[in-house]
Parts: structure tokens; C-alpha cells; sequence
């Protein structure tokens, strides 16, 4: 029986000591190779959100604050290089690069993709990004890790490879607001209606919301320095890391300069409403359509015929489904014939499409920013966006005293609005995008850039010495 019992044990306890010899000697490997480098974790570098831009644009002040050291970007996108990554900053979000960054291809990314889990989605995601940046630090072990899309679990990693980390969080994966929510059992597009039905399940996911916070903020708490995009989520962060000396508020970059080039007179026949998202299932595009089909159905008979047109990405077939939904769903509503559709346009159409449009509109509850709404604001158009977090608290505020846009938080509300732009006078109008175009400096891309450099300026010039 005791020689079964060793044939047993002892292969486990080699196989055990042989794993953690491998996992030892790979960290010590990359703490002893560290490059003098700045690598930043952006497994997806196609999604063509505001989250990109702020890669782009924060690469790029690297360039400029710190040329001796290379910018090195982790993407699971295969076919990314150096030329093609710099052309598509370009492209899509007009920004030059003073020279093309180093990549490094992960080929384990599916592990933070959400369709690797149908279920305990965040917390699956979150311990499959630790798997993520193992093969990126073991490939490429930098002297600066730079997380630009959340992977707070990742952290904690990155410092056992002796690197400083850096993240700029654009939302807390867990928030407060979705623990109420849950509480509250609200069906939305992260609690499912049936789990929002049961008292049993809701307050099974409180327990287990509640300990993934936990966790969520021991992970975070690891960064050396966490800029955050908003007050909304800098209050979120503040609460949950609990490191609110390290922690700086940096508002992402929006193209004001080239957008407040754009005149504010524009054509009102039709009146144009653009709205600029990707189409993933938070952005709410559904309730925009409904509302722009109450509006049209109260227009006087002798008003114009104003036209919706979405401007957005698609990052995968979930997104193609979506967006095929929603075509459908103007022609069940009767407005297909009003309503137009731009799937992943070119960043100097998207600014054509800005400049034609007397609203910008946007529905997503809790948006921790909203580059969109400020990218309407610059362009001239006037916003019509979702009563919380970024726009009710950041941007859609009086200037000088001026009203700068609407905020809405159902159908009817936004239907009433939409319906106040089209009847207003059109000084009323110019007034009002005048302000809005005003109040947009505050998020300028060159802010960006300030605000960053000073924010990132004493951990770098700390680790050089």
C-alpha cells in the first residue's frame, strides 16, 4: 500500500516542484532582463473606441516625455505591426506617432475574451488577463507596465517581474452602482433578467460581487500610479483601491482643435443627428431609436424630417448582430427611411459626418467619460446625452452661464429634447453650440498631454535615477 501511496505522491510533487522552478526561474529571467521600455497591455488594438485613442495619444507622449525609452504594445491582433499600428493611429484617430512602436503578439487572448465565459464573466475575464500578461512579461519584461484597458488583476504580476506599474482606468470593473443595481434587482445589460427576478440568485451575486470587489481592490491597489478619466471614476477607484495618493484624474484626448475648425452654421435641411459608438449592448442604442421615433411622430405636419445616423465599430459577430437588430428595429419602427447606418468609417469621414449634424446624441447609463459627447460639443453639434456619471458631472455643464445641452434619462425625455433642438430658434441654436464648442477646450487633446506628462513625470524621473 505505501509503495502505491509513493507512486503517487511523488510525481505530484514533482510535477508541483517542476512547475514552480519554471514559474521561479521565468521571473527571475525577466527581473534580470528588464528593457529599459514602456510596455503597454492592449490585447485588442481594433476595437476603434475612445480607449484606443488614449493608447495612441498616451504612447505618443511617451515619445515625446521620454525618447530613450521604447514604446512596446501587447496585442493579440495577429496581423498588427509596427507600420500598420502607427498608420492606424493616423487614420483612425489623427494621431502621428514620432516613430512606429514594437509589438509583441499574445496568442493566449481568448482567455480575457467574454464568450470564454457565459457565466462569472468579470471574474473569468479578470483571472484569464493574469494568464494574458504572463505571456506578454515572459516575452517582453519592460521596466514600466502600462495597463490602458483595465486588467487590474494583471498588476500584482507585473510587480513580482519588477516592473512599475502604470495604468489609465477608463471604469472600475466592478462599481458600487452595480452592486445596488443587483440589490435593487434591475434587469440590465450586466444582470440578467432572470437572475434580477430571483431574490435567491440577486443575493447570490451581491455575495459574489461583494467578494470580487474585495479582491478588485487588493489588485488595484498595486499600481504605483492610476490615472483615472473622470470624477465619476476617480470617486469609484478612490473607494475601492483606497490609494488616493496615487491616484490622478487626466481627461482622455479629444479632437477639439481639429473639430472646432468645423463652422457652426450648418444645413438644417434635413436636420442631422449623428450618434457615435461602437455597437456593443451598453451604449443603448436602441433607446435612441425609440426616442427619435416619438419625436418624428409629434413633428408638425409642415417640419422637416431630421435623419439619425449611427456612426459606430464592430469588434466581433456579437456586435454584427447587434447592429443588423437595430436596422431591423427602425424598419419595425417605421424610420428606416430616416435613419442611416456607418460601420467602422475612416476618422476623417467620421469628422464630415460631425460637421453635418446640428445633435449628437448618446444614451449610455453610467458612460465613466464620454469622448463622444465631447467630440460633439467641439464639433458644433448640440449634445443630447445620458443623465449620469461623465456627462451629467464632467461635461455637459453650464459655460459662462450658458446652457451647453440636454441630458435625458429615458424615451420620453430624450424625445422631448430632440424635439426643443428642432424647434428652437436658430440663434437659439448658435448660442448654444457656441457654448458647448467653448466648454470643449477643457478636454482638448493637448490637455491630454500636459496633464499626463505631469501626471507620469515623477514615477519616471523616480525610476531612472
Amino acid at each position: 500500500m505505501e509503495n502505491v501511496i509513493y507512486l503517487f505522491i511523488i510525481p505530484v510533487f514533482t510535477a508541483i516542484f517542476t512547475l514552480l522552478s519554471t514559474f521561479a526561474s521565468q521571473i527571475i529571467n525577466g527581473r534580470l532582463n528588464r528593457k529599459q521600455a514602456v510596455g503597454f497591455f492592449h490585447p485588442f488594438t481594433n476595437d476603434g473606441g475612445g480607449g484606443e485613442r488614449v493608447l495612441w495619444c498616451a504612447v505618443k507622449a511617451i515619445q515625446e516625455e521620454s525618447p530613450h525609452l521604447d514604446c512596446v504594445i501587447y496585442t493579440g491582433d495577429h496581423d498588427a505591426s509596427p507600420q500598420s499600428l502607427a498608420s492606424r493611429a493616423t487614420d483612425r484617430f489623427g494621431v502621428n506617432l514620432l516613430y512606429p512602436p514594437m509589438v509583441v503578439h499574445l496568442y493566449k487572448r481568448k482567455w480575457v475574451e467574454e464568450t470564454s465565459y457565459p457565466r462569472f464573466t468579470v471574474i473569468g475575464q479578470s483571472f484569464g488577463s493574469i494568464y494574458l500578461a504572463w505571456e506578454a512579461l515572459c516575452k517582453f519584461p519592460p521596466l514600466y507596465y502600462f495597463d490602458t484597458c483595465g486588467y487590474a488583476f494583471t498588476y500584482p504580476l507585473a510587480r513580482i517581474f519588477g516592473c512599475k506599474v502604470i495604468c489609465y482606468t477608463h471604469y472600475p470593473t466592478i462599481s458600487l452602482d452595480m452592486i445596488s443595481r443587483v440589490r435593487d434587482r434591475s434587469s440590465m445589460y450586466n444582470n440578467n433578467a432572470s437572475i434580477a427576478r430571483s431574490g435567491w440568485l440577486s443575493r447570490c451575486k451581491i455575495i459574489y460581487y461583494t467578494f470580487f470587489s474585495w479582491m478588485y481592490g487588493f489588485v488595484g491597489s498595486c499600481a504605483h500610479l492610476a490615472i483615472v478619466n473622470s470624477s465619476w471614476t476617480q470617486s469609484h477607484i478612490e473607494k475601492l483601491w483606497k490609494i488616493p495618493n496615487r491616484i490622478k484624474r487626466v481627461y482622455p484626448p479629444c479632437d477639439t482643435s481639429g473639430l472646432q475648425a468645423l463652422p457652426l452654421e450648418r444645413s438644417v435641411d434635413p436636420p442631422r443627428f449623428v450618434s457615435v459608438a461602437q455597437f456593443r449592448p451598453e451604449k443603448a442604442h436602441s433607446l435612441q431609436l425609440e426616442a427619435f421615433a416619438v419625436a418624428i411622430g409629434k413633428l408638425d405636419a409642415d417640419s422637416p424630417r431630421p435623419k439619425l445616423q449611427f456612426v459606430g465599430s464592430c469588434r466581433n459577430n456579437f456586435d454584427e448582430e447587434r447592429l443588423q437588430k437595430l436596422q431591423d428595429k427602425a424598419i419595425e419602427l417605421k424610420v428606416n427611411g430616416d435613419v442611416e447606418f456607418y460601420k467602422n468609417v475612416l476618422y476623417r469621414d467620421l469628422v464630415s459626418l460631425l460637421g453635418g449634424a446640428i445633435v449628437g446624441m448618446h444614451s449610455m447609463i453610467d458612460e465613466h467619460f464620454g469622448i463622444c459627447v465631447v467630440e460633439y460639443m467641439a464639433a458644433g453639434a448640440i449634445p443630447i446625452a445620458h443623465n449620469s456619471a461623465g456627462p451629467k458631472m464632467d461635461i455637459v455643464l453650464e459655460e459662462d452661464g450658458e446652457q451647453t445641452g440636454f441630458l435625458c434619462q429615458n424615451v420620453e425625455e430624450y424625445a422631448d429634447a430632440i424635439l426643443s433642438v428642432l424647434r428652437m430658434p436658430d440663434t437659439e441654436t448658435l448660442k448654444m453650440a457656441a457654448a458647448g464648442r467653448k466648454r470643449a477646450n477643457r478636454f482638448s487633446e493637448q490637455r491630454f498631454y500636459e496633464d499626463f506628462k505631469a501626471a507620469i513625470r515623477p514615477i519616471v524621473n523616480q525610476a531612472s535615477r
